[in-house]
């Protein structure tokens, strides 16, 4: 993986900004889009290497082992800035924003030359969570940005982000892997092939996911919590569903967690329905998915997965968390 800077997959988004490097073309902006755990942020900080390594291997091949490069992928180096969602005390926040203050800080930050590389790097995580002011702010700098600046955003799609941000920014689609890379990865480091093959499909084709299922076994557990709590509201009572409600709806993020595991597994039946080839997500749960795939037509499948869809998008425009938990539950099909 060295020729694709240490990189797992994503070789043609390697492939174009080695070149824009090695040919002095970079661009002043870079969204990389697409879902947690693809790359999106390591893309970013391979970037950031190729641009001031100290003794680069050839145009736009970072070495990797000089102090600039080690100092970048540590998110440490004095010329890398980096600006993501934070809660009303400034914190890292799953559930935070990007405020207009970071940006601003931001932006005296990038009127100064840099310290001790050519370039100074900024990386704008899950921008999606940007307020609007703090995007309208991002537009001055987009447009005003100096020679010495490179601004990286990420992003789940590019459709989430102002088109006037979008259209100066050289948008990186990223996609997910297929299941045979994460596999392979995995069993290099160690994961017994069945083992492996489950946690590829859960990733989704994301290699940093995969990973992190290996390392925390939370992730997994409190999937598994999750699916089973479906399986249980599925035959409940009205009563039993607004209880429920009432309990996930008093953690946002986790009530977000736990849309987003439904998420995987009524699309999982979606496929099952329509009779497509794509791998399933909760391969294993595939005894529950063909089941309700028999008891379900397109229309309905299709229905389920849009309103779990709309209430996950409700919720980042602030909707009463409790009344989409309340909705989601009293629609979902009898089965």
């Amino acid at each position: 993986m060295a020729d694709n800077w240490n990189l797992l997959g994503h070789e043609w988004a390697v492939d174009m900004l080695r070149r824009h490097v090695a040919r002095g073309e970079t661009r002043h902006a870079y969204l990389f889009s697409g879902p947690p755990g693809l790359g999106r942020r390591t893309l970013g900080l391979r970037l950031a290497q190729a641009l001031n390594c100290e003794k680069p291997v050839a145009p736009g091949e970072p070495c990797f082992n000089c102090r600039t490069c080690k100092q970048i992928e540590a998110m440490q180096h004095p010329d890398l800035s980096i600006v993501e969602p934070t809660d009303s005390e400034l914190n890292p926040s799953p559930t935070g924003e990007i405020r207009i203050s970071q940006i601003r800080n931001l932006q005296k930050t990038f009127s100064l030359k840099p310290y001790q590389s050519p370039y100074r790097v900024a990386m704008f995580l899950r921008f999606q969570e940007a307020n609007d002011s703090a995007s309208n702010a991002l537009l001055k700098t987009l447009e005003e940005a100096p020679a010495h600046a490179v601004l990286l955003l990420t992003a789940d799609t590019p459709e989430q982000l102002l088109p006037t941000i979008n259209s100066r920014c050289e948008i990186l689609r990223l996609r997910p892997l297929p299941l045979e890379a994460i596999i392979s990865d995995l069993l290099e480091r160690g994961v017994d092939e069945d083992r492996a093959r489950l946690l590829a499909h859960i990733s989704g084709g994301r290699p940093g996911f995969a990973r992190r299922l290996i390392d925390d076994a939370t992730l997994l557990e409190k999937r598994e919590e999750r699916l089973n709590d479906l399986q249980t509201i599925l035959p409940a009572s009205r009563v039993d569903k607004f209880s429920y409600a009432e309990k996930l709806s008093k953690d946002k993020d986790a009530m977000r967690q736990t849309i987003l595991v439904w998420l995987t597994y009524w699309r999982d039946v979606l496929l099952r329905v329509a009779g497509a080839g794509t791998p399933l997500i909760n391969i294993d749960r595939n005894m529950e998915i063909e089941f309700l795939a028999g008891r379900l037509d397109l229309s309905s499948a299709r229905k389920v997965v849009s309103d779990h869809e709309n209430v996950l998008e409700k919720m980042d425009r602030n909707v009463n968390s409790r009344l989409l938990a309340e909705v989601l539950l009293m629609d979902l099909p009898k089965v």
